[in-house]
């Protein structure tokens, strides 16, 4: 099983040039059965490193660039009247893969963004009042772009916690970048094959549940999650003007399920707080939402949750 996840981050590695974090996190989503958000400036290769994803699974693989003129419907589907028979039939729209990239998902409108918080939660989707199941395994992999701002919409609440985790690509190294640089220019990049398939990745998820969590570190996760709400309580009284909301149940749910996905990547049936640590920020930092004043301090969710990290005692 562990060799699996090996060859699966070696083949992915064919194409995608360092940025191993990432792919690490994106497996362990998929182990969990999450959905991703992933943010980064123009040219990291987010889309490349999905569709790349996609091939090595053998899943089936569908885009929907994300734009403010985008209709529900463009997603979902939407019933189509035929003028010949006098009846409606179902189109069904792209979200009827097994992975969808929602592409620059912020730059659609709220209305739309909402399309996606039914197949999250309940993997269907309604169309008139007619309910349809997804295709399984399902996941939502969105991108999303920080530096621009004209034009975008940023997501609600609500679909941001639907997001299992939410992932900060950077740049690559001078060294990557030359790599990759070589590779685009000469036309070297490897040829992706299928490694697993669906039935391999269910037994993987299946096997995650296996992973022992020890319970002084279920209350280890759980401490790091209430400190997002009441920091006054783990003596980090200086968060408390800087939270405005701290993270959701969902987070303790996710962090739960991540810490035990990274530790199988690991090749450990068990689960330590490096494991925890690990999985933390991606789960996290999208779900605490900053005060005013951090805000206008510049203060970013990261730097809260190394505080947090840096404070409560280790299990």
């Amino acid at each position: 099983m562990i060799e699996a996840l090996d060859t699966l981050k070696s083949e992915i590695s064919k194409v995608i040039v360092g940025h191993s974090h990432m792919i690490d996190s994106l497996i362990i989503a998929l182990l969990c059965k999450g959905h991703v958000l992933i943010e980064g400036v123009p040219g990291l290769a987010k889309t490349t490193t999905i569709n790349t994803l996609a091939k090595s699974l053998g899943l089936s693989f569908g885009r929907v660039q994300f734009t403010p003129d985008l209709l529900p419907s463009d997603i979902v589907g939407a019933q189509i009247y035929n003028p010949k028979n006098g009846e409606f039939t179902t189109r069904k729209g792209p979200i009827f893969t097994n992975l969808l990239l929602a592409d620059e998902i912020n730059r659609a409108p709220a209305k739309v963004q909402s399309a996606l918080l039914e197949a999250m939660q309940e993997y269907q989707v309604t169309i008139a009042e007619e309910t349809f199941l997804l295709p399984r395994p399902f996941f939502v992999l969105a991108t999303q772009n920080p530096i621009e701002s004209s034009g975008t919409y940023a997501l609600p609440e609500a679909q941001l916690d639907r997001f299992m985790m939410k992932i900060i690509v950077g740049y690559n190294s001078k060294k990557e970048e030359m790599e990759i640089a070589k590779r685009i220019s000469l036309g070297t990049q490897g040829k992706i094959e299928k490694v697993l398939d669906a039935t391999t990745l269910h037994s993987l998820q299946q096997k995650v549940k296996s992973i022992h969590v020890d319970a002084q570190i279920e209350e280890y996760m759980a401490d790091i999650i209430f400190a997002t709400r009441n920091p006054s309580d783990y003596g980090l009284g200086e968060l408390k003007e800087l939270i405005r909301f701290g993270a959701s149940p969902r987070a303790t749910i996710d962090m739960h399920k991540a810490s035990r996905a990274y530790a199988m990547l690991c090749g450990r049936d068990y689960v330590t707080p490096v494991d925890v640590a690990f999985v933390c920020k991606e789960v996290m930092r999208h779900r605490i939402i900053l005060s005013y004043e951090a805000e206008a301090q510049g203060i970013i969710v990261d730097h809260l949750i190394d505080k947090i990290l840096e404070t409560l005692p280790l299990p």
